[in-house]
């Protein structure tokens, strides 16, 4: 079983012994087999069924292994086909590889579970190549099949429509996904997408992973049985299972502990959990999405997340830019709170000024989307008649200016330099008010604001100007 989706394995092998034990193996996996005793009835089996993974054996009588992998990478160059070698004869399964085969094991197999970490490894080799080439298409086009999927996103930046992009072409994957994003960038919301976007048929089922400890971990994501321990009086079934055959949404994956973090990390490699009080497993049908507002590359160095756990889940990762840099959305996105915060409160929805959307810009929003969303709340709420006063979101963004801070570096580039002549303090002083009034269509408010001073300030720099 790979993800919520049964796959197919074609066994092709002259010899009685090695089909049915391979066959049966992988059918106590959870695949279903076909099975051909030699390279022709192997072919038509291909032909018929397009399975998933295809085991062949190389010396056959009449069509042989290689034959066999000609025709089929001629047919679909994406299946992957590992070839079976006896023992001696490495040098024919070198030159099968070198044709296209993507491994190849040699007979005879001592150990079977060797068998499923290679189709295991050929299915997710698979879905990554129909990754790619699902992401090239969808850039060249450059549209999306599933926009509806992302209709709760209200955006109009290009960046998000490249992120919906990629969304669409890794959505039908198994594999997890790891977005990143500061708090208030709409995590969940993507997570959601990714759901919808990706078909299942199972629920999103969300959960923050903050604060939990071991047990709790444990208990909510897996379950327990009845008397697993001093309290467990009848049996849980845990959010794995609410999710099966969907999506299961870890939010803050940066605080899991230690031991939480080895269990999730059996669920991933494995897709198999225990209950707690169990010592069977149990197989898991659903797509783990992880969020983190947490750099993890620095907590593995720290050694506070398991680096094997990181890899696994970042299988493909989505990176969330902040609200500072949409600030093309802040229009739409003010106008859609204002609407449902009206709606919400049963009030009329009140007028804009262009004078707000100036002041809003020379903001960071370090709460992001999130922290606009309270704001227009907030006004709403405080909002009697006429136009949306700026007062109350001005007074929520503070008394400082609130942008993103520039570096040393980053100040010195903006300064002209003509040949070895500086500009000097006035002519520079001078320079950014300029600006900074052009930015703000004059308004001596929203050009104080670009600046970090206040309004009194800027009169002072403005009459210093006249009297000189």
């Amino acid at each position: 079983m790979h993800g919520n989706v049964v796959n197919t394995i074609l066994i092709i092998d002259d010899e009685p012994a090695v089909l049915s034990s391979f066959a049966a193996f992988f059918e106590d996996c959870g695949y279903r087999v076909l099975k051909a005793a030699n390279g022709y009835e192997g072919l038509d089996l291909f032909r018929q069924h397009r399975p998933d993974i295809v085991f062949t054996d190389l010396r056959m009588p009449e069509l042989d292994g290689f034959a066999l992998l000609s025709l089929v990478k001629e047919e679909s160059l994406e299946t992957p086909v590992i070839v079976i070698s006896g023992i001696g004869v490495i040098a024919d399964a070198i030159r099968a590889v070198k044709m296209g085969a993507f491994d190849f094991i040699s007979k005879p197999v001592r150990d079977l579970t060797e068998l499923e970490i290679i189709a295991k490894k050929a299915l997710e080799t698979k879905e990554l190549r129909c990754e790619v080439a699902a992401l090239r298409d969808r850039i060249l086009d450059g549209k999306l099949l599933h926009k509806e999927a992302f209709r709760a996103i209200i955006t109009n930046d290009p960046g998000m429509t490249r992120i919906f992009q990629y969304i669409e072409a890794i959505s039908p994957s198994s594999q997890p996904i790891l977005i990143s994003g500061q708090t208030g960038t709409g995590k969940e919301l993507v997570a959601g997408a990714i759901h919808k976007a990706s078909g299942r048929k199972g629920q999103f089922v969300p959960l923050n992973l903050g604060g939990l400890d071991d047990q709790m971990f444990s208990d909510t994501l897996f379950g327990h049985l009845k008397g697993a321990y001093t309290g467990a009086d009848r049996l849980r079934e845990g959010m794995i299972t609410q999710a099966a055959n969907g999506t299961l949404f870890l939010d803050e994956i940066g605080e899991l502990t230690d031991s939480s973090q080895v269990r999730l990390l059996r669920l991933l490699q494995e897709q198999e959990y225990f209950p707690l009080g169990s010592d069977a497993p149990r197989k898991s049908s659903a797509r783990v999405v992880a969020a983190t507002n947490r750099d993890l590359t620095v907590m593995v160095k720290e050694g506070r997340f398991r680096q094997d756990l990181f890899y696994r889940l970042c299988t493909h990762q989505v990176q969330l830019p902040p609200l500072a840099r949409r600030k093309e959305d802040i229009p739409l996105l003010l106008d859609y709170f204002l609407d449902e915060a009206a709606t919400t409160m049963n009030k009329p929805k009140p007028a804009i000024t262009p004078e707000l959307y100036h002041y809003l810009n020379t903001y960071a929003f370090p709460g992001n989307v999130r922290e606009l969303k309270s704001m227009a709340y907030d006004a709403v709420a405080r909002h009697k008649h006429g136009s949306l006063p700026k007062e109350s979101f001005v007074n929520a963004m503070g008394k400082g200016l609130g942008a993103e801070s520039f570096s040393h570096e980053e100040t010195l580039a903006l300064i002209p330099v003509a040949g070895d002549r500086m500009p000097t303090l006035k002519e520079a002083e001078e320079a950014l008010v300029s600006k900074a009034l052009q930015l703000a269509d004059g308004n001596q408010g929203v050009a104080a604001r670009y600046l970090g001073i206040t309004r009194q300030g800027l009169n002072k720099m403005l009459n210093r100007k006249k009297e000189r």
